[in-house]
């Protein structure tokens, strides 16, 4: 069995399970229950992954898969054929192009909520988040229909993972009204199996 440092607040850990789900892996992996943040670490976990970070993936080996790009497409492999990951030319670049998308827009995020959450947030750095959000989302608006149309691959777990997490921490955020058609992809990405298995719970 596989363990793995998990929280259900954590976008990069619903996106690692999101995988598990969709590649028939999840039976395999032990959740362990684990909180980090720039002000609190974990031992347990720094003992595997001197980042300090979750995902972690604990392999039945006595090996240990640190982040979440690594251990989805760790996960991927173990049927022995691919189903998220592209095996090569431009179909897996665009899919990791997609990918470091949706993960540059869950750190940025993250980044914001910790700012939000100082005393005195610095109001040029909100403005820069606010910023790199607009950008996210009307590229995705710009590209929804290729979204629609192509087969379900890592760079749309890591892009609905994204506008997911969007949703969690700023329900008022109403990017919705002006991106209908990426709001339509993102209703036919949340309506997946994966997805309503993983949802994010404040606890």
């Amino acid at each position: 069995m596989m363990r793995l440092h998990w929280s259900s607040r954590s976008p990069f850990v619903r996106k690692v399970m999101v995988v598990a789900h969709e590649v028939g892996q999840v039976g395999r992996i032990e959740r362990i229950p684990t909180v980090v943040a720039l002000t609190r670490q974990d031992p347990d976990v720094l003992a595997r992954n001197p980042l300090g970070k979750i995902p972690t993936l604990l392999l039945e080996d006595g090996g240990t898969l640190y982040d979440s790009v690594v251990i989805c497409e760790y996960l991927d492999g173990l049927g022995g054929t691919p189903r998220l990951f592209p095996a090569a030319g431009p179909a897996r670049i665009e899919a990791l192009r997609r990918q470091a998308l949706g993960n540059g827009a869950m750190d940025f995020l993250l980044l914001w909520r910790g700012e939000l959450g100082r005393a005195a947030p610095d109001p040029r750095i909100l403005d820069g988040f606010a910023a790199k959000q607009a950008a996210v989302l009307a590229a995705l608006e710009a590209e929804a229909a290729e979204l629609a149309a192509g087969a379900f691959d890592i760079g749309r777990v890591a892009i609905g993972c994204a506008l997911s997490y969007l949703d969690f921490r700023w329900p008022e955020a109403g990017w919705r009204a002006a991106h209908p058609r990426l709001a339509a992809w993102h209703a036919s990405f949340a309506a997946r199996p994966s997805v309503r298995a993983t949802e994010h719970v404040d606890a």
